[in-house]
């Protein structure tokens, strides 16, 4: 058995490419050795994601991406779903706004399918339990953003491109 993400794109402001964000999403789960997890990865117009934002994190804009986490954090904190025989454990949604990473990606990633990329990687990295709330965190979560972008991604190095303008988050 292998982690399952359910993918949705409940936007049209920008085009996604759904099949190959549930495909990298699939793959840094699999890399993070989660065998047995199930996923779902959505993308969103921005009132709906101002709408998350301030519901969530009392704030009253459209940010880029959210995580919510369910039952992975104790899940993977106990190792169970590293077991392909475990029963599958619902760790949580990643919620992407495709215009606000459109927005943000020539000061943040370099060009938006990188962005969207970053963006998917770091929401899940999130909803496995990792964090960038003091500056280590930050550096340590960033470098395995970085990992698995080249691994799942680029298939190669980053391009030169690449963060040139992106600041810790």
């Amino acid at each position: 058995m292998s982690a399952t993400v359910f993918g949705y794109d409940e936007q049209l402001a920008v085009p996604v490419d759904l099949a190959r964000w549930v495909l990298l999403a699939e793959r840094v789960l699999e890399s993070e050795g989660i065998a047995a997890g199930e996923l779902t990865l959505a993308f969103v117009d921005e009132a709906d994601m101002a709408e998350l934002n301030e519901e969530h994190m009392g704030e009253t804009y459209a940010t880029d991406v959210l995580s919510f986490p369910l039952d992975a954090d104790a899940v993977v904190a106990a190792g169970e779903i590293r077991d392909p025989d475990a029963a599958p454990v619902l760790l949580g949604d990643v919620v992407v706004c495709p215009s606000v990473a459109k927005t943000n990606a020539p000061e943040h990633a370099g060009v938006l399918d990188d962005e969207l990329a970053l963006l998917v990687v770091h929401g899940v990295l999130h909803v496995l339990g990792h964090d960038h709330a003091e500056l280590d965190d930050t550096a340590q979560m960033q470098t395995r953003e970085r990992a698995l972008l080249e691994l799942h991604h680029w298939n190669g190095p980053a391009p030169a491109s690449f963060g040139a303008h992106r600041t810790p988050s």
